[in-house]
């Protein structure tokens, strides 16, 4: 019998699966998971194929849960085999950076460490800073993450002081440079006034102070401006020279001398409890701190040396070979040192070593970055342990059995009715979680400009939101034991998404209307639904006439307020989005023979409709898709009064003043 069409998972056809795993050799090499789309879902290495992938099937109980939501998806293994593990670990380096595959993140996306991003995939490269590593294109670039926001955006406002970079992601003028190329900040990208090649040549040296060679890159300026003045082009030295001087500003800020300058390397250092740890590196260069990294992970009580090792094979896949230190120092011993020494030394080209030092001046360094590493896990779990304190205190407020972990907030923004929409924000484990917010517009017609009826929109949103549901236990599923589950991402129903708590923006009125809808879905006793008053931030629940007994600066009503104000937040912005567009629309779209296209096209060449308003009839015929007839009429549009004045003064000639 063939097998079948590889689109249903692994997991769900138990001979397919064993087939596939006895074709997996006990080989050193990668593997590679993928899911019905033949999208590549995982990348990993092992010393024996075959019994590493086997474990992904067989005890599945001690895997985390990002690795049994990733098995759930698996439809193909591929595997490649390699001679040794060290090639193996190269290979699943190379893989993981050109494919990024989803579920190979080892290390949380902490948001509060920003990164500089540099696409180099353009022809004119961005750079600048980012919390969210969203990889565009393999040539583009990550330096960080960085501890210190205030010191990275310092250290970007000198380079761009030092170097002409690109100021805009967009150009300012379609035919002309803006302020930033006269003053010599920006070398006139807009206008191609600087070939794609120096640009790039510009670029790498800026990338040089980021990847802490700050000491490489102003010997290679000192020759430069040496040669220019041999060569007797003053004007280039003297430019060179003000870079130079820049540069020493820069490095002044950044860098804290340290002893034994002879020497660059890379410190890493831990601190960890049962389930988190916070790691540190200083990135030490000719004996001077240029740079401290700040990294989460996952603790799961393995051992600090794995835990190390697994950030440093994470860190030192996404750099260039050029920020590879010829010295590395660990806190704890690592159990693939040897392993990982080659593979550097292959990266980087050049021998790197690994040492965990016992000497008292690197044991100090290493202790330093143990202290810093304990500040940020003390901080890490301070914030966790705020966020279960304001859930458990929401619990005791409402009356639930367990804290929730899912809450959702509901507000409706509109001016008079005009413009009617609402916001889903969702709150887990007390933060926000926007992967799931949502936008609504308001369908009802009762609802229109002069008209608004909150009670009914937010009752209307209810029946949009929980439909699914109400249909699903009107055709007998146990609605009980599905939010029991815990909402898995992994059902196909799209019933994953049950709140613990919904909570509403307004009072008894909003509340009622709510219940309301909910009767009618039947869900009415399913659902625990509160809402919060504006005025003295009071909780009602249904049924009851008087709010709840409660401060305004208890966690658990704390906790409600940033969830409302969040709804609040999301609910204007998606407003007046909706009443921009409609008022680009309502002056352009009456123009006869102006459809949606040379609207786009119209208010992308005039940047707004003030521009095209002030435009002459011969400046919009320059536009494109506009010609003389119909510059005219949208000119005739903006100015209906014109003719008439025009035909006033040739018909009745103006009296004379006395």
């Amino acid at each position: 019998m063939e097998d079948p069409v590889p689109t249903a998972p692994l997991l769900t056809q138990p001979e397919r699966l064993e087939r596939r795993l006895k074709d997996i050799p006990p080989e050193p090499g990668c593997y590679l998971m993928r899911d019905g789309e033949d999208r590549i879902l995982y990348v990993g290495k092992s010393k024996t194929l075959r019994s590493r992938v086997r474990s992904y099937f067989r005890s599945r109980h001690d895997l985390s849960p990002r690795i049994r939501l990733m098995t759930r998806q698996v439809c193909e293994i591929e595997f490649i085999v390699t001679d040794s593990e060290a090639e193996a670990l190269a290979l699943e380096s190379n893989l993981i950076k050109n494919h990024q595959p989803h579920f190979n993140v080892l290390l949380k996306d902490d948001k509060k460490y920003p990164y500089l991003c540099i696409t180099w995939s353009e022809a004119y490269p961005r750079i600048f800073i980012t919390r969210r590593r969203r990889f565009r294109s393999p040539l583009d670039r990550f330096y960080g993450p960085y501890v210190d926001v205030g010191l990275l955006r310092r250290t970007l406002f000198l380079v761009k002081r030092v170097f002409p970079l690109r100021q805009r992601p967009r150009p300012l003028h379609q035919d002309r440079t803006c302020l930033n190329h006269s003053i010599g900040r920006c070398p006139g990208v807009c206008q191609e006034m600087i070939s794609s090649e120096d640009y790039h040549r510009t670029l790498r040296k800026v990338a040089m102070v980021f990847q802490g060679r700050s000491d490489e890159l102003q010997h290679l300026l000192a020759e430069q401006m040496e040669r220019y003045a041999e060569r007797l082009d003053f004007e280039s030295a003297a430019r060179v020279r003000d870079q130079l001087q820049g540069l020493d500003q820069l490095t002044a800020d950044q860098k804290m001398s340290l002893p034994d300058s002879s020497v660059s390397r890379d410190v890493v250092a831990l601190a960890c409890d049962e389930r988190l740890a916070a790691v540190q590196l200083f990135q030490m260069r000719a004996g001077k701190l240029v740079g401290r990294l700040g990294y989460m992970a996952d603790a799961d009580s393995l051992d600090p040396g794995l835990i190390l090792q697994r950030v440093i094979e994470e860190h030192y896949s996404q750099v260039d070979a050029v920020e590879i230190p010829p010295e590395l120092l660990v806190q704890h011993q690592l159990p693939q040192q040897a392993l990982l020494e080659e593979w550097l030394t292959e990266q980087r080209e050049r021998r790197v070593q690994i040492h965990c030092p016992k000497q008292r001046q690197k044991a100090d360094l290493i202790e330093l970055l143990q202290r810093n590493a304990e500040f940020e896990l003390l901080r890490a779990k301070q914030g966790q342990e705020q966020q279960a304190l304001a859930t458990e205190d929401l619990a005791q407020l409402l009356e639930l059995p367990t804290p929730p972990r899912r809450i959702e907030g509901y507000d409706i923004s509109h001016i008079q009715g005009s413009d009617a929409v609402a916001s889903q924000v969702v709150f887990i484990d007390g933060l926000p979680a926007k992967q799931h917010y949502r936008k609504y517009k308001i369908r009802s017609s009762s609802i229109r400009a002069g008209h608004s009826d909150d009670f009914m929109a937010m009752a209307e949103i209810m029946r949009r939101r929980f439909r699914r549901w109400a249909r699903a236990k009107a055709e007998g599923v146990d609605v009980g034991a599905l939010r029991h589950k815990g909402g898995s991402a992994l059902q196909t129903d799209g019933l994953n998404d049950w709140p613990d708590v919904v909570m509403i923006d307004g009072g008894k009125g909003q509340l009622s209307a709510v219940m309301e809808a909910l009767r009618e879905l039947d869900l009415h006793e399913d659902l625990n639904v509160c809402s919060l008053a504006k005025q003295r931030e009071e909780v009602f629940l249904p049924g009851e006439s008087h709010p709840l007994e409660s401060e305004p600066d208890q966690l658990g009503v704390a906790l409600l307020r940033r969830l409302r104000d969040e709804a609040h937040r999301f609910a204007v912005t998606f407003h007046r989005q909706q009443r921009g567009q409609r008022m680009k629309r309502s002056r352009l779209s009456d123009i006869p023979g102006l459809g949606p296209k040379r609207v786009k096209d119209l208010l992308a060449h005039f940047h707004s409709i003030d521009a095209i308003q002030l435009a002459s009839v011969e400046v919009l015929a320059k536009a494109p898709g506009v010609g003389p007839a119909l510059a005219r009429d949208i000119h005739d549009f903006f100015h209906p009064n014109d003719d008439e004045r025009q035909d006033v003064s040739s018909d009745e000639p103006r009296a004379r003043i006395a």
